[in-house]
């Protein structure tokens, strides 16, 4: 099963974002991960999109850009000028999520679907088809360095049966919590991209903590 790894530039350094932009660019890395919040869905502010238009231009690989936000139907076209390849919303924001979906298809991203970590997987049963991707969260949106919340393997294992008994290709992406010492048990779980902030760009050897995350 693909394993694909998604540093969260939310824990970059921003003073010095290039720099981290370029070391993700030359590490085993496969995405560049995107949080973008309001502090209305959740209690905190990140970035818009002179911040992501800048990190296109830099980039070499896909830019993975999750929509911690209301209404996130108001600035799906913005996003996929901003740069956004993939483009996950959440379906706690989302009141005609599968026209919302659709719609990003449409735009020609790829379409992810979030669920908080309190969300049944299983109400995401019917919309499955819509999504090229669903993203757990594994600790409550809002703030990086928090700790994994335990139930979210159970919630993977859940979801990568749905999505198999489906014959679906859905990839199954986990945020919140990851890095090398659980990589190995998310993906047993049936996990394909994981995100990890801290646990990258906190490190000492931002490079290997990826390649470990990777290969774990």
């Amino acid at each position: 099963m693909e394993r694909l790894v998604a540093p969260s530039m939310l824990s970059a350094d921003f003073a010095n974002l290039a720099c981290d932009i370029e070391m993700v660019n030359k590490s085993q890395a496969d995405w560049f991960h995107l949080d973008i919040m309001d502090g209305v869905f959740v209690p905190n502010i990140s970035f818009g999109f002179p911040v992501v238009e800048r990190i296109k231009a830099l980039a070499t690989k896909p830019l993975d850009v999750h929509l911690m936000i209301i209404e996130p139907d108001r600035y799906l076209e913005r996003f996929r000028e901003a740069g956004a390849d993939w483009l996950t919303v959440h379906y706690e924001a989302c009141t005609h999520l599968n026209r919302t979906l659709s719609r990003i298809r449409e735009l020609g991203m790829k379409a992810g679907v979030s669920v908080n970590p309190h969300t049944p997987v299983e109400l995401l049963t019917d919309i499955l088809e819509y999504a090229d991707l669903v993203l757990i969260m594994s600790v409550n949106p809002g703030f990086g360095g928090q700790k994994f919340i335990p139930n979210s393997i159970a919630r993977i294992e859940r979801l990568r049966k749905l999505i198999d008994q489906k014959g679906l290709s859905t990839l199954i992406e986990v945020d919140g919590g990851v890095g090398p010492s659980n990589a190995r048990e998310l993906y047993q779980a049936g996990a394909n991209v994981l995100v990890a902030g801290n646990a990258v760009f906190k490190a000492d050897n931002p490079l290997a903590a990826i390649e470990m995350i990777k290969n774990a």
